[in-house]
């Protein structure tokens, strides 16, 4: 209740909700799993170290009903945590290449969505509905996303970007992502599957 007031009150009015899905796409509104694969390292690190924030779900695979409201939601935090949080890479903040944390000030693609996601579940979103994925991006570089699942798509929360958008809109090559199931335990997002558990996200 204390995290949805403060960030309620921190964020701008609501916007004007337009949920548009093109269902016509051949890659169609949802992404679709090829068995399993493995997380990357820094979010083993990071579970390590917040037990509780990466429990197992009990099995649940519900989509979010997205509705106005909920749209907005997504919209507003969005843009919150990429107004205040400033990239930075791993590198020039903690000395590594690769370190997974809720961010303050600063931070990597990966904390943004870390903070993105715990401030969504702070206001009620379901936890198996928000999955950390890792993509390449246009450059072919590691980089990682928030994958709202709701009844009308995968819609993506990125820091690059304050619109969120359907996944196969976004420019960017798919590689894996929590399942809803356990969120420790992954799945791959293309045939092959064959991922490394390390991933080097830029900004």
């Amino acid at each position: 209740m204390l995290l949805a007031a403060a960030l309620a009150a921190s964020l701008a009015a609501p916007a004007q909700a337009q949920v548009r899905a093109n269902y016509s796409h051949a890659n169609g509104p949802f992404t679709r799993a090829y068995g399993k694969t493995l997380p990357p390292i820094g979010y083993v690190e990071f579970c390590a170290r917040h037990k509780a924030d990466c429990r197992p779900l009990g099995g649940k695979t519900r989509k979010l009903r997205l509705t106005p409201a909920r749209w907005d939601l997504l919209m507003q935090v969005n843009s919150f945590v990429n107004g205040k949080i400033r990239p930075v890479t791993d590198q020039k903040l903690f000395g590594r290449p690769e370190v997974w944390e809720y961010p303050t000030n600063a931070g990597d693609c990966e904390d943004y969505v870390l903070l993105k996601k715990r401030y969504l579940e702070g206001l009620g979103f379901p936890a198996e509905t928000l999955l950390i994925t890792v993509v390449l991006d246009e450059a072919g570089a590691g980089h990682a996303v928030l994958l709202a699942r709701t009844g009308s798509g995968d819609f993506v929360l990125d820091n690059r970007r304050d619109r969120i958008m359907l996944w196969y809109k976004t420019g960017y090559r798919f590689l894996k992502r929590q399942s809803q199931y356990n969120p420790n335990r992954w799945v791959s997002l293309t045939r092959s599957g064959k991922h490394g558990a390390r991933f080097f996200g830029k900004n």
